[in-house]
């Protein structure tokens, strides 16, 4: 079983809850202190505490602003009098924090973790404001506190080893919030445009009050791998961050670390299968095309020759992807191929549990995938990659290092 995470936002979500929730679920404080002073930024510092909401522990996680120590976004929110346009939070645009974050001692699946989550505010914020992505200058997201909250949240969950992450719905409020640009329908328009783009699943609540923030938003938008919990699962730990609004509904994002239930063998899933007929691409527009969509998260991409209407030869392109994935692909399809018409097959699937683990052998250590059979046994498979590596180092043939290996994985 993957490392599974599971949100559960029945109080919204923001950057700040976020890591909260993940601090609570045990990642190490000083390291992540020690993460985010590599940032290229001055002027701030973090404060991490236990809170109660409506009787419950949690963890707090604050950024501290030399400059005034408040929450900006409070500021707005209840409408306190400011000075005009914020002159101590800087307006960055999307490629100076991209800078800030490739600059930093983030390992590379959490910068690109970061930059993506920022990417994904920058497009709903060229929406809502009608301008090109690039001209797009932040507020409130692009402020000291954002830029650390989505780093130590990225952080997080490549300290976590998070695989796949489970979030079947957001609750928000209802009304209108101060902000930036003046008042704004909840949910604001940013959000709004990520729900849309990401075919996040909203519940609108009667409470007054923004719930879910362009971050919160955009931080579900770049983890979520599925929004369906199993039918039956273990919780392995629980962690709670805290809000800092008060609303009717006490301000608490709950995170655990879930598995499947122990008998959950040959599980069955939903997949999307997009199939097409091309009949004038090169082989070179059909090998970028495989590369983009697995790039994009198709599980599975392979195309074969067939011979169409008229006697044309052409070429049927078979996407295997989830249903969170299938607009993304459907687009690159479109894009980068001269079809007009993919039929969208859904399917159900039977999938052995499975997971991967180093094994070290006499030839050095390698990724073992060992999946459980029905009846309770296993099988295991040395990975490919590893397998060729070994080639390539000791000279030795493929078939005698692959034998090897599996035999000593299996002992």
């Amino acid at each position: 079983m993957k490392n599974t995470l599971y949100l559960e936002c029945y109080s919204g979500i923001s950057g700040d809850m976020t890591v909260a929730a993940l601090l609570d679920l045990g990642v190490d404080p000083d390291k992540l202190r020690t993460a985010l002073a590599s940032l290229p930024l001055s002027g701030f510092s973090t404060r991490i505490s236990r809170v109660q909401k409506a009787g419950i522990d949690a963890c707090d996680f604050n950024v501290v602003l030399e400059e005034d120590n408040h929450d900006h976004d409070m500021e707005y929110l209840h409408g306190h009098e400011h000075e005009h346009e914020h002159h101590h939070h800087e307006h960055r645009g999307l490629a100076e924090i991209v800078d800030i974050l490739e600059h930093s001692a983030l390992s590379d699946r959490a910068k690109d973790l970061a930059i993506r989550i920022f990417r994904i505010i920058a497009e709903a914020e060229s929406k809502a404001h009608g301008l090109p992505v690039d001209q797009v200058h932040f507020h409130e997201v692009g402020a000291v506190d954002s830029i650390v909250d989505i780093a130590a949240v990225s952080f997080c969950i490549d300290a976590l080893g998070i695989e796949e992450v489970i979030v079947p719905v957001l609750y928000e409020g209802t009304g209108t919030v101060r902000c930036q640009h003046g008042i704004l329908p909840i949910p604001v328009p940013a959000v709004a445009n990520i729900a849309q783009a990401h075919r996040l699943n909203l519940h609108m609540t009667q409470t007054h009050g923004e719930f879910v923030t362009p971050t919160g938003a955009a931080i579900v938008a770049a983890l979520r791998t599925g929004d369906s919990l199993p039918e039956e699962f273990r919780i392995l730990k629980t962690g709670i961050g805290a809000g800092k609004r008060t609303y009717e509904r006490p301000s608490l994002l709950r995170a655990m670390l879930i598995d499947t239930a122990p008998d959950d063998r040959a599980r069955e899933d939903r997949i999307v299968k997009l199939e097409s007929n091309i009949d004038d691409c090169t082989g070179e527009q059909l090998g970028l095309v495989m590369e983009l969509l697995f790039d994009a998260g198709a599980r599975d991409v392979h195309y074969f020759p067939v011979f169409m209407k008229k006697n044309r030869p052409g070429y049927q392109l078979n996407v295997i992807c989830t249903e969170d994935r299938k607009d993304a692909l459907l687009r690159i399809i479109f894009g980068q191929t001269s079809t007009i018409g993919v039929r969208i097959l859904h399917m159900e699937r039977a999938v052995l549990p499975r997971e991967i683990r180093q094994v070290r052998t006499s030839l050095g250590t390698v990724r073992v995938k060992t999946v459980t059979l029905p009846d309770g046994g296993t099988r295991s498979y040395p990975e490919y990659d590893d397998i060729a590596a070994l080639c390539r180092d000791t000279g030795r043939l493929f078939p005698d290092v692959y034998h090897t290996v599996f035999s000593e994985s299996n002992d």
